[in-house]
């Protein structure tokens, strides 16, 4: 109240001066910083804990692991998901060029990854849409959780950033406006040759192949 006041004697001198233009720059910057108060405001009502609330565990796990094509850190990510037991565990890969999609196929069955493969219909070459929808579908149960392991370059120069990476932070931007969704990045640093979690094949006849 008292600084809604002194702004009024403050707007009602400058404008005797002539000098409204810094009234007005004033007058927007106590609107915004009220805007921004309320905003804070908001936020801490909707984060704020209940003293009855408790941490509940997901009813199901769903690992789904985002598959281009059959390198390292798909592996890597591979790896990680498997390590945590959920529930099932997929790798997804939406149809890109034919080429590459029958590539990836035989890939998978030529190294044994004992996690099966799906790949999902992109019309249009657009293979985010596909992705995001079979995820959301996943997390439709009640109190489920659809984990994502999105395997991602980490690179020593900060242009090399253009050059990678560009398409799974556009799918992870979606990814993330997904309720019950969860997005893991898995780094594979470029350039150190890591071989962490990388072992043999397992036995023949343990890669699956599906859509």
């Amino acid at each position: 109240m008292l600084t809604g006041v002194v702004l009024l004697v403050v707007f009602a001198t400058k404008v005797l001066q002539g000098a409204w233009l810094a009234v007005l720059a004033m007058a927007v910057l106590y609107a915004v910083m009220r805007g921004i108060g309320r905003y804070y405001a908001r936020v801490e009502a909707e984060l704020f804990v209940d003293d009855d609330e408790r941490p509940a565990p997901p009813a199901r796990v769903h690992a789904v692991v985002l598959v281009a094509r059959v390198n390292r850190p798909v592996l890597r990510a591979l790896a990680l998901a498997s390590a945590l037991r959920p529930d099932t565990v997929e790798a997804v890969s939406a149809a890109g060029e034919a080429g590459a999609v029958e590539q990836l196929r035989v890939d998978w069955l030529r190294h044994h990854l004992p996690v099966p493969l799906r790949v999902l219909d992109a019309p249009y070459h657009d293979i985010g849409e596909p992705l995001v929808e079979h995820i959301a579908g996943l997390g439709g149960e009640d109190r489920a959780v659809v984990t994502v392991f999105l395997p991602e370059y980490v690179v020593a120069r900060w242009w090399q950033n253009l050059l990678h990476n560009q398409s799974a932070l556009r799918l992870k931007a979606r990814l993330l406006q997904q309720p019950g969704v969860v997005v893991i990045d898995v780094p594979y640093h470029l350039g150190r040759r890591e071989r962490g979690w990388l072992g043999a094949s397992p036995p023949v006849g343990s890669a699956r192949v599906a859509g």
